[in-house]
This record gives C-alpha cells, structure tokens and sequence, in this order.
C-alpha cells in the first residue's frame, strides 16, 4: 500500500477543526505551534469561519486545492461520507479518530469497522485508524496527532510506530527521544502495522525502527519487513503486548488482534536479528542508544572507564551478569596507561581511572585516546552520573576530552557511551552537546548492560548464515489425526532423516521368526494410531531375544485389546534395541501465525524440570540449528564436558534440518512432530531415533 498521501502529504486537511479541547482544538493546537508554512493547511468546519484566527472552510468540497490528507476528528456516523467527499478531492490519506469499531468486541462494532474497510479500499484512501492518536512526521514537519506534549525540537532519525497512542506520547515526552515519525496506529485494519514499518524500514531519514505492537496480523508480511531491515541492517526495536496470559487478554481487548505465542514470536525476532525489548523505558534507550551512536562498534568488545572503585565493581559485576565481554587490555595499553594514570590506580578492564584525570581534559583524553586505540576493544563506556544541577565541575573537563578524542578521530572513531549509577535527571545542556558529537547517555547500569547485550547481539548477527523466511501455512483450527509410530518415521525417512530399520508383524510365529534372525535385542511396540501413549496399556516389551517374542506379542496383544478395544491395531512394530546415549528431544509445533517452530532440548529432566529447550522457526540450515543447540544451558555436556566423549553435533544439526525440511513441505498439514527420545552418540557414530510421531491436520490438503 503506497503511504506518501497519508504519511508525506502535500495538502491536509483538519475536519472538525476547533478551539476546544479535544481532538479537533489539539489537532489545530499543534499545527499552531509546529507548521511554520501553513499554506496548505486547511481547517474545515460547517459552522465557523476561523479557527485560532485562520480561516475556515465549511466543507472539504469548498476547499480551492486538491487535498491529499484529511485529519476527521468528527464522530463515527461521519468518516465514510467523508472519505467519500475527501476522494472527490484526490484524498490518498486519512487518520480517523474515532472509536467504536472492531476494537469493542461488539457485533455492531466489527460491522461497522467492516463498512469502513471497504469504503476504504474502495476509494484507495490509506487510513490511520480508526481508534488512535494520529501522527507525526518530523522530516518534513506534518502535524496530525491529537495529543498535546511540551513545545520542543524533537527532530532526528528514529522512526515509531505504536498500537498505543499514549505511548507515543510518553516517546514524545523523553527529552532525549528524536523522531523521523512517530506513528499512531490505533486498530490497524486498513493500513496495518507491518506496512509501517515496512515504510519505516524503507525510508531514508529513519535510522532505528521502534515499534510498539500488541498483535501480528499478517505473519509473511511481518516476516518479510523483518527480512528487509535484517538486510539493510537497520535496527529493528521490539515491544510487544501479550507474554501473560492477562496481557494477551488485555492487547486482544484494547486493539481486537491475537497476541499469538510469545515464545514463537520471540524466536521469530532472533531469526531476523530484530531486538525485543520489556517496557517502555528500555524502548526508548535502546532506541536512543543506536540512533546517537554515528556508527556501531566493528565487534561486541567494550572498556569500561570509570572514576572509583565502587563503579568500577558495579560495571563489572553487572556487565558479567549480561555477558559483556571486557577483553584485557594489550601490554602496551596497560604500559600507556600506568605512565597516566596515578601509582594506586589498577590497570585492568573495567578501569578505574580515580578521579584525578577527570579535572584535566588534556590528561582525560589522552587515557580515553589509550583505550580506545587498544586494537581489541570495540566501543568505549564512560561511568558518570550526570546531574541536573552540576555542583562538581569535572564534567566540563571531561566533555572536552571525549570531544577533542572523537573530533580527533573522526570516522576513525571507536563508539562511546556514558553510564550514570544512579537515576537523576540529566544536565540538558550536556545531554545535547554529548548527544551531537554522538555520545548517548545510557540508564543506569542494570538497564544500560541490558542494551548493551542487545546491541552486542545485532553486532554479531550475521544474515547470511540465516534461512530468512518464515514458513507460513494455513493457520485455521481444524481437526486432528495422528500417524502411528511406523508411519510417522517413513514419512521422515523422505527428508534424508535416519531410521533403524523395523518390521510390522500379524502373528506370533512371524514375531518369533523376525526375532531369531535380527542378530540383536528388539523392542516390541503396538503399531496403532489409535495408541499414543503405548506404555500406558502395556503395549512395549524391551530387551526381546529369539523366542521370547512369540510369548511377548501375545502379551502385548492381550494387554492393549482389554484395554483398548477399540483401537485400530496394525500389529506389532519390531526395532533393533538402541545402545544408550545422550536422551534429547525434538519437537514441533505448528503455530497458527508463524508456522512450524521447531524445539530441541536435552532429554527428562532437562526437559521436564529445568524447561531447558530452544525453539526456533522453520525452515532453517546447519549454523541456525547449531546455534540452537549452542542456547541450551545443557550444551556443555554434548561439548565434551569435564573429559566426557564429545557427542555427534553435527549429525543432530544434520537431523534438525532434516525434520526443519519436513516441517516446511509439510507447514499447511503438519499439526505437531515429536521424537522423544532420540539418542545421541559420540562424536562420528550418529543419532538414534527410538520413538516419532506426527499429528496432521484432518482434511487439510497441501
């Protein structure tokens, strides 16, 4: 959907336009005070001819000038003839207000949100809304939002767009916070949110994307605007509704979309390099730690520089909880900076520089000039609390140090950020001279190692070794079937997936007959889709040689038809017994936005205590599925730990992608996948799958 009337429009239009609070008065309140050329600006009110003393238009239709945008801050009963009277004009845009719609829950409101997208799209208008606060656009200073914030310059290169338009506020708000745009989207159901940010992740002015979002509603188009930034390498900034079971409830009432699962929308984000972030504060400093920085560090190594001892500790404790990495400082950096520094000062990383340096800002910059020409430190972290009121006058030496050291270098210059210790209101006149030489001022340590882990996650991110597509099917609920074992492992068998092989048997005397030539012990299972759980109705028998198996199939047949007299029974499954190993599991999951998501831990209680496990979506290669494997808190133990046999890695990454493959092929049938357990072997002798099964979607055709 092309954006350029509604986001960058050369006309607009204000309907309802007012002096009272209100939509219609603030609207006009921020025009007022914002748009310096107000020439094609029109307020338009049937009953007034001014509004604040500029003149006023009794109708859309009376307006002199075509008029790209209209801003309709009139009741519901109003907006679609307006949006038919605006088309006349070569309306293209509209931010609509009013609420009511679909996101009331009510079969009126649905209906009349209905109405409104067909009209919409009919007309070719692309519509903000309905339900929401309007927008902003900075870069060539369009004023359509409805809320009022105090009067200042907020210009810059993040890019928002919310679901909430008191958060945006809130951005607005930030004294630091510098917009591109800043976008309210309300509900979202003609423009909807992916085409913001696919707008935001085009446009050349944004720097960051920051996204506020409490429901996905067209999963490719999410995944192909993440794909976009994650080539482009633009920051994508994630906050997202619905982790609880109440706030999913909450973000499905206040916009009407699914929240979809948390866990599958948060590997969604890792596949695509995309940050997630908790709250609204970390939103904003992680979007202004990526907007100031003029470029980001070339590796995820950083020197932390502080003036005691007790930060010094706080930056290293708190970092190490993050896995900050605080490579040691080279020999010749550790001789530099003792010629600076005085003799009780430690010269290690984190440093404490004690505060003698901090008065001077030759000295300041020389050792800042030391640390950051150390050739494995990628960016700089300076510990001070900046104040509002500056009673200790050190700062003032220390900004000109840091500021002669990054004119210095110029584009040669290794990033640097400032770390207070506690929260206080910043000096505004520091804030923005750190800010234009592109040093941002962190939150305090326990938010700021947080950012700091994410921007050493985008560091190290690297798309070309990622699958970047999600595998998207048909996500309607439907009924259910499930494969027996032994179907289930000959569909795997398609996709290059290894299993031992095995044999159906009818009667005692073939399973007796199959057991003297097998060579080794078989496990005897019942062979039925009806039966999922086998165990539970006796119906496994181990260990089985020669002979025995006559008695064992009677048994098993005996236990499972008193038990289950109405299960379709195939016969019996006989499998080569497996020789112990490492006990994982594989999984899948087909989520009804986002596809199959495949899950890998280690086997019982890895799995069933410690919820030790890594989920990540379909399709994926052998580095995704390493990478998976390398997030369990359990790797270690396959990594050959403490002298243990180092395991097969590579025939489970190998086994990964192969049923990552099947899942794929198969995203519109394939309800779940389970292989529980299989076995890992040592290092070149492979996987052993003892038990798969596959639920399909009943009546679902490919």
């Amino acid at each position: 959907m092309n954006l350029t009337k509604l986001l960058k429009p050369a006309s607009v239009a204000v309907i309802g336009a007012s002096e009272k609070e209100g939509f219609g008065g603030d609207v006009c309140r921020n025009i007022l005070a914002y748009v310096k050329d107000k020439s094609r600006v029109y307020f338009v009110h049937p009953k007034r001819t001014s509004v604040f003393g500029i003149p006023c238009w009794k109708s859309v239709t009376d307006i002199p000038d075509t008029v790209d945008m209209m801003i309709i801050c009139t009741s519901q009963k109003t907006v679609i003839p307006l949006l038919h009277e605006g088309s006349a004009k070569g309306c293209g845009g509209a931010v609509i207000f009013a609420s009511g719609y679909g996101e009331v829950g009510t079969e009126e409101g649905r209906q009349k949100e209905k109405e409104l997208v067909n009209e919409a799209e009919k007309l070719g208008i692309a519509v903000m809304g309905p339900n929401c606060a309007g927008f902003v656009n900075y870069v060539d200073n369009v004023q359509a939002f409805a809320f009022i914030s105090e009067k200042r310059e907020r210009k810059g290169s993040i890019g928002v767009v919310s679901q909430s338009g008191q958060l945006c506020l809130s951005m607005m708000d930030d004294p630091g916070m510098r917009f591109s745009y800043c976008i309210s989207a309300g509900n979202g159901r003609i423009v909807q949110m992916e085409d913001y940010m696919e707008f935001l992740v085009e446009d050349e002015d944004t720097k960051v994307v920051s996204v506020y979002i409490e429901g996905v509603k067209d999963a490719k188009k999410f995944a192909g605007v993440l794909k976009r930034a994650a080539d482009k390498r633009k920051p994508m900034v994630i906050l997202k509704a619905g982790r609880s079971e109440k706030g999913g409830a909450i973000a499905a009432s206040h916009t009407g979309s699914l929240s979809g699962s948390d866990a599958s929308f948060d590997a969604v984000l890792k596949k695509f390099g995309a940050i997630r972030v908790d709250d609204l504060e970390e939103l904003i400093a992680m979007s202004l730690l990526l907007s100031t920085l003029k470029k980001l560090p070339d590796k995820a190594a950083f020197a932390s520089m502080n003036l005691s001892g007790g930060e010094t500790g706080i930056c290293a404790d708190v970092g190490s909880l993050n896995g900050i990495v605080y490579p040691d400082f080279t020999k010749e950096t550790q001789s530099s900076l003792k010629e600076q520094l005085p003799s009780y000062a430690s010269v290690n990383n984190p440093l404490d520089m004690t505060a003698s340096l901090s008065y001077d800002e030759e000295l300041y910059a020389g050792a800042l000039r030391t640390v950051m020409d150390d050739p494995d430190i990628g960016m700089v972290l300076i510990g001070y609390t900046l104040l509002f009121e500056i009673a200790d006058p050190c700062i003032h030496y220390m900004y000109k140090g840091i500021e002669k050291v990054v004119k210095e270098k110029g584009d040669d210059c290794k990033p640097v950020a400032m770390i207070p210790f506690a929260e206080n209101t910043r000096n505004p006149e520091y804030r923005e001279k750190l800010f234009q030489i592109g040093v941002p001022i962190l939150p305090p340590p326990v938010y700021a190692f947080k950012l700091l882990r994410h921007l050493a996650d985008f560091i190290e991110y690297r798309p070309e070794d990622k699958t970047l597509k999600l595998s998207v099917g048909q996500g309607a609920d439907c009924e259910s079937c499930a494969l027996s074992e032994h179907d289930s492992k000959e569909e795997l068998k398609k996709f290059g997936v290894q299993i031992p092989e095995e044999r159906i048997v009818t009667s005692a005397e073939e399973a007796m007959e199959f057991a003297k030539h097998a060579g080794t012990a078989l496990a005897m299972k019942i062979e039925s889709s009806d039966i999922l759980h086998k165990s539970d109705v006796g119906g496994v028998k181990l260990n089985i040689c020669g002979a025995e198996a006559a008695a064992a199939y009677e048994e098993i047949m005996q236990n499972v038809t008193s038990r289950r007299p109405d299960a379709r029974i195939n016969g019996i499954l006989m499998v080569p017994m497996l020789k112990p190993g490492v006990e994982m599991m594989i999984g899948v999951n087909n989520d009804p936005q986002f596809g199959p998501m495949i899950m890998v831990g280690m086997g019982g209680v890895f799995v069933e205590v410690f919820k030790d496990v890594a989920l990540y979506p379909a399709p994926m290669g052998e580095k995704e599925a390493m990478e998976m494997l390398r997030s369990l808190k359990s790797f270690r133990l396959l990594d050959g730990y403490r002298g243990s046999a180092k395991c097969d890695i590579q025939a489970l990454c190998r086994f990964i992608v192969g049923i990552s493959q099947y899942a794929d092929e198969n995203r519109n049938t394939l309800k779940e996948l389970d292989i529980n357990p299989l076995f890992l072997y040592p290092e070149g002798e492979g996987i052993g799958v003892a038990d798969a099964l596959i639920v399909k979607k009943k009546g679902v055709v490919s």
